[in-house]
């Protein structure tokens, strides 16, 4: 059958979509990306927030439609919103035909051709590999090195799920409900993955989880993100090595001075922070103080030099008032983030916070969001007017959305999909490959984007093996 697959939500979910039409291909069916051409559509979908859920509810009804009017035989709904609201989506939904929950990846196959054969060359973390005693209820999968994969992102760089699952039990936040307990994988089977991925023609992977920094302390491993990041940075054909959702009490100064020794690694640091005002940050149930947090970042700064700092904060958290966001502006005003991402407070069932009263209006909610990143924008701005004239290493993503004859790609500083990006000028297109390491000056700047020419040396403008 023909197969077609949607995918919504974080990277982590992107892994599993990967993962689940590698499944599919080995089980004999082929992939669309057409809907209108698929016997099977399938979407992975998200449920962290409202707005996640509105968007994976509204993109099930207009596959929906294609069941109704089209080929489609059948409708598959994966993912966070599956293992959340399994019962209640089939009474609602009834065009569609079955539902898996975030552990059930290896029943896609069976899912598909409305059969039990379940194609497993997965790894099931249960109970025994862990010290911690896990409900039956929860999730326990886990992929591995050996599972198939068709890659959603671009040729040059791939996501490495580290571990799975979350122990936090901060209160805005359902994720551990819906991904299990914690669960790392094996420092030797993630780096046969990167080499792999590296012999596929990856140049950048991109370590992921709930907690990047917890990596390997559930399963008696200690502290294993450095020896991890050391053993990456000798794998071969890799030229960045990136972490993604680390956590204030877990980073350690081993992970730090990692980082810095590892010229592979990306010295950059995505550390979501939520808030800076103790009082809220103690109703989410969030480790540490404000000013724990601006030490913990100076600290960071001090032991990797050059670091981009990339941060998220919810605003509208029940009970934030007007001098407890004034603080978190204060806190941005002071740090001055490279990146800054803000979320409005989404009041979810099924979190302890949902017992409070959602007692900030939508209108103060989004008046703080907007104030917030007002700020960051000016902040960003004066730290971009600094970079001109300065030589950056440039890793080429392929051309523009906006113009195909003008390319862009990305600083050590800034990840795929959620950060600023280079435009590239005086270039010859022609003669690039998404992967490629350029050297270039920057320019100028477009609000949070910069602008950059190469520089030219011996008659080469790149570092890398592909040169111009």
């Amino acid at each position: 059958m023909k197969v077609g697959f949607v995918s919504l939500g974080c990277p982590k979910n992107l892994v599993d979509s990967e993962v689940m039409m590698g499944l599919s291909q080995e089980g004999g069916h082929t992939l669309t990306a057409d809907p209108a051409d698929a016997d099977v559509l399938v979407v992975n979908t998200c449920a962290f927030i409202d707005k996640a859920k509105e968007e994976s509810i509204n993109t099930i009804l207009e596959l929906a439609e294609f069941k109704k009017h089209g080929r489609c035989k059948r409708l598959v709904v994966t993912g966070c919103l599956g293992e959340r609201y399994r019962d209640e989506l089939k009474q609602q939904i009834p065009e569609i035909d079955a539902v898996l929950g975030t552990g059930d990846v290896p029943e896609i196959v069976g899912a598909i051709e409305n059969t039990r054969r379940s194609v497993i060359p997965l790894q099931l973390v249960g109970q025994a590999q862990s010290p911690k005693p896990k409900a039956q209820s929860l999730p326990t999968y886990l992929y591995d090195a050996d599972s198939p994969r068709v890659f959603a992102t671009p040729r040059h760089f791939a996501y490495v799920k580290v571990a799975e699952g979350c122990d936090y039990k901060c209160s805005f936040c359902i994720i551990p409900t819906l991904r299990g307990h914690y669960r790392s994988r094996p420092v030797d089977e993630i780096v046969r993955e990167a080499r792999a991925l590296a012999a596929r023609g990856i140049r950048e992977i991109i370590l992921i989880s709930q907690d990047t920094t917890f990596y390997g302390r559930d399963a008696g491993y200690g502290a294993a993100l450095p020896q991890l990041l050391r053993e990456l940075n000798e794998v071969d054909g890799i030229d960045w090595i990136r972490l993604l959702y680390l956590y204030p009490t877990t980073i350690t100064d081993d992970i730090l001075d990692a980082m810095a020794a590892c010229d592979k690694v990306c010295k950059y640091i995505d550390l979501p922070l939520q808030h800076a005002s103790d009082d809220v940050l103690r109703r989410m149930k969030r480790p540490g103080t404000g000013r724990g947090y601006e030490l913990l970042l100076a600290r960071i700064r001090a032991r990797v030099p050059g670091v981009a700092l990339r941060t998220t904060f919810i605003v509208g958290f029940p009970g934030e008032t007007d001098a407890d966001f004034a603080m978190l502006l204060d806190f941005v005003r002071s740090v001055g983030f490279d990146h800054v991402g803000v979320f409005t407070y989404s009041h979810e069932e099924g979190t302890t916070a949902h017992d409070l009263v959602d007692d900030v209006p939508t209108s103060v909610k989004t008046r703080r969001r907007n104030a917030l990143m007002a700020e960051q924008k000016r902040i960003v701005s004066r730290a971009q007017k600094k970079r001109l004239g300065t030589q950056v290493k440039v890793m080429i993503d392929g051309p523009s959305p906006e113009h195909e004859l003008v390319w862009r790609g990305r600083l050590m500083g800034q990840a795929p999909d959620i950060d600023a990006v280079v435009y590239l000028t005086d270039i010859d297109t022609a003669s690039l490959r998404p992967g490629t390491l350029l050297e270039a000056e920057i320019v100028g700047s477009r609000e949070y984007d910069l602008v950059a020419r190469p520089v030219f040396v011996r008659d080469a403008a790149v570092v890398g093996e592909n040169p111009v």
